[in-house]
């Protein structure tokens, strides 16, 4: 067996970390599938990986890359319902299958719970074993660089805004953040489920992409219109339902400032910092509630999946790269015209 070409690092640090590596060629197992990836996308997750995440031990060297779509190149024994050659596209989250919450359908919440490119070696590679339940068929009129746009934040959108969030019709729903790949599926994800969706930038510059995408609003904060305030007014001083919170520090405590009573803060990062201070006053006075959500079940993706197939939401694709500019892509995600996610195509 020859190496594997993977994009990735040998140590951890900054972007001067970046390169090309060599793996193993990956062998399928039982159960598994092994995939010939044609499209691969990056997330603010991988810069986290390559930064090095305390806690979380990472093999190297590590290949970057949650999200992949390509087509089935082997099938360990047992993996069945497939075929050499089929066009897939790759769920990220990896499960043990036998814990409890697994068994209850929650397996986001599986002890063991893994993620592509995080915890295993990642998409950015021509080849990639998975398990034989994180491969799904694409039907021909999906591209490679769309099916690999939308694993990882749809997925992660629909949890936070329907099982954590239990946003529902007619509520009204504030997004912090214009530009990213999540923030670009919660807006659709938030029309989707009949919600008043406003969403909250640092400037206007994104404002027509944002309603095209179905945000009804978007409004703007800064030191002098500080978001709490703006948010407030954009709610008819009702103050939000549900606030979708992806930055941390410098957002959350006045994100919870702006819900209304019996609203929900939902995390699902800390881009700009992990670490804050709230007024639980706030909390239990407007009995509101912070919660935390990541990833989603195998129910959930495959509801995301449907609606991603029917066209009911739509993958958001910024840019595409070809496999040798894999360092400028993910330059990329610093970018601050940056608007849905980044794509490496390989040959």
């Amino acid at each position: 067996m020859s190496p594997v070409r993977g994009f990735g690092f040998l140590e951890h640090g900054g972007a001067d970390r970046l390169t090309f590596v060599d793996l193993p060629e990956p062998v399928a197992g039982p159960d598994e599938v092994r995939v010939r990836i044609r499209a691969s996308a990056f997330n603010r997750l991988d810069r986290f990986t390559l930064a090095g995440i305390p806690g979380v031990p990472i093999a190297r060297p590590h290949v970057l890359g949650s999200d992949g779509a390509g087509v089935v190149d082997a099938l360990g024994e047992g993996a069945g319902g497939l075929s050499p050659g089929e066009r897939v596209v790759l769920n990220p989250g990896i499960w043990d299958g036998v814990c409890d919450a697994c068994r209850s359908g929650e397996e986001s919440l599986c002890r063991n719970y893994r993620i592509v490119g995080e915890h295993t070696q990642g998409t950015a590679t021509a080849l990639i074993v998975v398990p034989r339940r994180n491969v799904h068929p694409i039907p021909a009129e999906m591209t490679f660089e769309d099916a690999a746009a939308a694993p990882l934040v749809f997925q992660t959108a629909w949890r936070a805004l329907t099982t954590v969030g239990m946003l529902g019709p007619g509520e009204q729903l504030a997004i912090i953040g214009s530009g990213g790949g999540v923030p670009t599926a919660a807006i659709q994800v938030g029309k989707l489920l009949g919600a008043r969706v406003v969403v909250a930038a640092r400037s206007r510059s994104k404002e027509a992409r944002v309603r095209s995408l179905g945000a009804d609003e978007l409004v703007v904060f800064d030191s002098e219109n500080p978001l709490d305030k703006v948010l407030w007014q954009a709610s008819g001083k009702k103050g939000f339902d549900v606030i979708f919170d992806s930055v941390g520090a410098p957002t959350l405590p006045r994100s919870v400032r702006a819900l209304g009573r019996g609203g929900r803060a939902v995390v699902i990062g800390a881009t700009a910092g992990p670490l804050v201070e709230i007024d639980v006053r706030t909390l239990f006075w407007r009995q509101a509630s912070i919660r935390g959500s990541t990833m989603a079940s195998a129910r959930e993706f495959d509801t995301v999946l449907d609606h991603l197939v029917s066209g009911r939401l739509r993958p958001v694709v910024d840019s595409t790269y070809p496999w040798l500019e894999a360092t400028t892509a993910f330059g990329r995600l610093d970018a601050p015209d940056l608007f849905g996610k980044v794509v490496l195509t390989l040959p």
